[in-house]
């Protein structure tokens, strides 16, 4: 045994200029070495390239990282309403990041005025561009009540810069977050050197046609700019083999998004704060711990921890003795975070999720990462063979309520549903559009006859919600149709989505993040804002020097 140890330790000595150096472990560089095939990785001579030392994922600008896990969705409290619309379901759901705060409107406006510099509304092929944009600052009209201060003001008076931008829909509040994760990519790649350090402002000032789309970057990225991006390129140009980032260079960032009902919900209730060992100490009524809304502490006793509806006519409690210290919606961050580190998950807004509304949670189909909206979509190919990109058109969207909003600008990448192609033989999903799966659709109601035709189907259906119309006549005037029907039965249908948290207008039975409410996504209020969401690649935990799996952690 000791001519055996003797034998490998000098195996791995090599002397070296006089002095002795041990080295069984690996080379620094052997992460450049294929395992696969021996070849070297990111040789400037060309061959495959890789971002081999990639950590982990960067928090994006605004963005909390929330750790996922195991926990109670649903109400575990009091249920006054007596709708059991969120019973309560053990999920799982993987970590992701989430806003700080809710979406203010000085961010805003900050997207408005992007909107406006890129699409001048005063071209009229751009004009429902930014029009389509704008949040409607006529929900704080009240019939019996005098609010014109907040319709004039609340959205771009400075005094209101940090309070919650509310009149937003559940569209615009996802085309915000769409514009949002290409702004933040574009100063990515221009840290990188992929991008010039001006690219960005020569886009806004009009030097340059078009504007960068994250999705047409990474598919043709010779397209970006309009084309005219290879004036616009950075040092890496000359500096690396790789003319153009990819998602394997690690800097591209997933999108922002609306969170889905179940992050929504497992974020503002951080049972993190609870959690002993492997176990939560009980349910949580509210986002903060005890089963109170006034400050139980030393400090700010009695005060309210959030801003709600505290009674008939009482918003905000008597003059010199302001309860939650606002009568509408309040500054951001005015209120302590809950233990993940967010501000305002209960009132001051209610907030739009992702998820198309239905009562029932059917936890039977999916335990993990719940949502309930799946669309799939794949990029559409142009007869070149290439992903087709909408150079010059602008695919716009007429809304049940008259608004018309753009569904795809110039230089974003042309969608189209997944077919057969896709979902042939497949055992995990079997069509585009999966809203109203096992829960409503006429496929999944006991009433459904296969053979019976569409007509009929739509009156078996669960859910049969208004159908208003609206068209336009040959002059281009739009005629709003009114759905006159006594047979209608629901106002649920595809296009309800949910939205979660009490808000400034909202008694504290609402502030519980289990209760869940639904609205038309294409409707606003003075009462919903939003906050938006990533989602997180690679490791569960951001924790340092953890044992995984036996082995510790680099």
């Amino acid at each position: 045994m000791k001519k055996q140890f003797i034998k490998v330790l000098l195996s791995c000595t090599v002397i070296a200029g006089g002095f002795t150096v041990t080295s069984c472990s690996k080379s620094s560089s052997s992460k450049n070495v294929s395992r696969a095939t021996g070849w070297k990785i990111n040789e400037k001579e060309g061959g495959f390239q890789y971002n081999t030392d990639f950590k982990e994922q960067e928090t994006a600008p605004g963005l909390v990282f929330v750790e996922g896990g195991t926990f109670t969705k649903g109400k575990v409290q009091d249920d006054v309403m007596h709708d059991w619309n969120n019973t309560p379901t053990s999920q799982h759901v993987q970590s992701f990041y989430m806003d700080e705060t809710e979406v203010t409107n000085l961010m805003y406006l900050e997207y408005l005025d992007y909107l406006k510099s890129v699409y001048p509304p005063e071209n009229p092929k751009y004009a429902n561009i930014y029009k389509g944009a704008l949040p409607d600052t006529l929900v704080w009209r009240n019939r019996l009540g005098f609010n014109e201060t907040m319709t004039n003001n609340y959205l771009r008076h400075p005094a209101y810069a940090e309070y919650p931008v509310v009149g937003v829909n559940w569209i615009q509040a996802t085309q915000f977050a769409e514009w949002r994760t290409d702004r933040v990519n574009e100063v990515m790649l221009e840290r990188e050197g992929y991008l010039s350090e001006d690219a960005k402002y020569q886009a806004i000032n009009g030097e340059v046609a078009g504007t960068f789309s994250t999705e047409a970057y990474l598919n043709r990225p010779e397209s970006v700019y309009n084309g005219q991006i290879d004036s616009l390129q950075g040092k890496m140009k000359k500096d690396s083999v790789s003319t153009f980032a990819k998602r394997s260079s690690g800097i591209i960032m997933p999108e922002y998004r609306l969170p889905t009902e179940t992050e929504w919900e497992y974020a503002a209730q951080a049972q993190v704060g609870q959690r002993e060992y492997n176990n939560y100490r009980g349910r949580k009524k509210y986002p903060w711990e005890g089963d109170y809304t006034r400050n139980g502490q030393r400090v700010g006793r009695g005060d309210q921890l959030a801003n709600f509806k505290q009674g008939k006519g009482d918003y905000g409690g008597i003059a010199g003795w302001s309860d939650d210290g606002a009568d509408i919606t309040a500054e951001v961050m005015s209120y302590k975070p809950n233990d993940l580190g967010l501000y305002d998950m209960a009132g001051n807004v209610a907030e739009w999720v992702a998820d198309v509304y239905r009562p029932i949670v059917d936890d039977e189909v999916s335990d993990f990462n719940y949502y309930r909206g799946n669309i799939y979509m794949k990029t559409a190919i142009g007869e070149d063979g290439k992903v087709n990109i909408l150079r010059d058109s602008i695919v716009y969207d007429t809304l049940p309520n008259g608004k018309v909003v753009a569904v795809n600008l110039p230089g974003e990448i042309k969608m189209v549903p997944v077919d057969e192609e896709e979902t042939y033989l497949r055992t995990n999903f079997s069509s585009s559009d999966n809203r109203g799966y096992r829960d409503g659709d006429p496929g999944s109601s006991r009433f459904f006859d296969r053979f019976s035709d569409e007509e009929e189907d739509e009156k078996q259906s669960m859910y049969n919600s208004p159908k208003h119309k609206v068209e336009r006549d040959s002059t281009g005037k739009l005629i709003r149709q009114y759905d006159q029907s006594n047979n209608r039965t629901s106002l649920i249908n595809d296009e309800v989505r949910v939205y979660k948290g009490g808000s400034w207008r909202d008694r504290a039975y609402w502030l519980d993040p289990a209760q869940r409410r639904y609205l038309p996504q294409y409707m606003a209020t003075d009462y919903i804002g939003f906050r938006c969401a990533m989602s997180r690649v690679g490791s569960k935990s951001k924790t340092k020097n953890k044992t995984v799996r036996g082995k510790k952690a680099k």
